[in-house]
């Protein structure tokens, strides 16, 4: 006798989607030592997302970059919440516009149904940034991990 599960877990995007949003991570960081993370959700528990966003980059542990030049983009999809944090160092370096038009550009995105396109453009954008702000130096190493983190 099989078993079966009652609810089949959706995944948020494609294999090819997944592949597009790691590779513009890789691209992003390629001339940088900052570091750029997504966490994907279903649902958000806390009110602010800002909050859980907070809480995942620390329970990733992306306080622990030499720099703390790490930065985290957050979404909840069923609760159709978006948040970016980042760590001290890169956030003392650009102000609280930049970030907020981080946001506004991806819910854009995301309110036509471009989510892959929304999160790759972010990336990119802030992969910019962070190229601009800390360029890559000759014994510069990955981090972080490059893959998209899923919760529940």
């Amino acid at each position: 006798m099989a078993l079966f599960p009652f609810f089949k877990k959706k995944e948020f995007f494609s294999a090819s989607e997944k592949e597009e949003i790691v590779h513009a991570i890789k691209i992003a960081e390629k001339e940088t030592s900052g570091e750029i993370r997504i966490f994907i959700e279903s649902k958000n528990y806390l009110v602010n997302p800002l909050e859980r966003a907070k809480e995942v980059f620390l329970e990733l542990e992306m306080q622990q970059t030499e720099q703390r030049n790490a930065v985290l983009i957050y979404v909840a999809v069923h609760h159709h919440e978006v948040a970016v944090f980042a760590d001290e160092g890169i956030y003392q370096k650009v102000d609280n516009v930049y970030w907020d038009k981080a946001v506004q550009q991806m819910i854009s995105h995301f309110k036509h149904g471009k989510i892959t396109h929304g999160l790759i453009h972010t990336v990119l954008m802030i992969g910019s940034t962070l190229k601009e702000k800390f360029p890559c130096k000759d014994d510069d190493q990955n981090e972080l991990p490059d893959d998209i983190v899923f919760g529940k």
